[in-house]
Formats: C-alpha cells, structure tokens, sequence
C-alpha cells in the first residue's frame, strides 16, 4: 500500500509541475494555479508515507 501512496505522490508532483509550466507558458493563470495545488498535494501525499516510514518498527 505505501509503494502505491508514494508512486501516487509521485504521479501528482509531476503533473502538477507540467500544469503549472504550461500554464505559464501560455498565460492562463487558472492552470498555472491548479498546477500549483496539485503540486503541493502530491508533496504532502509523499511527506505524510515520509513521517509514517519514521515511526514504523524495523
């Protein structure tokens, strides 16, 4: 399940970074702006699988 969160992380910082570059590039702040939210979700997604890899037991 972790592997599937993290590679979700992953997949959501990407296509938030395109969205967000595209939406530069063509001026449309509205993109730029979902790009940037979805940006940030997936750094979240990938902090939160971060902190629970620290408290798990070895």
């Amino acid at each position: 399940m972790a592997a599937d969160e993290k590679a979700q992380a992953k997949g959501e910082q990407i296509e938030g970074k395109a969205k967000k570059v595209v939406g530069g590039a063509v001026d449309n702040e509205s993109l730029k702006a979902k790009g940037q939210a979805e940006e940030s979700k997936g750094d979240l997604r990938e902090a939160k699988e971060k902190a629970k890899d620290a408290i798990k037991p070895k």
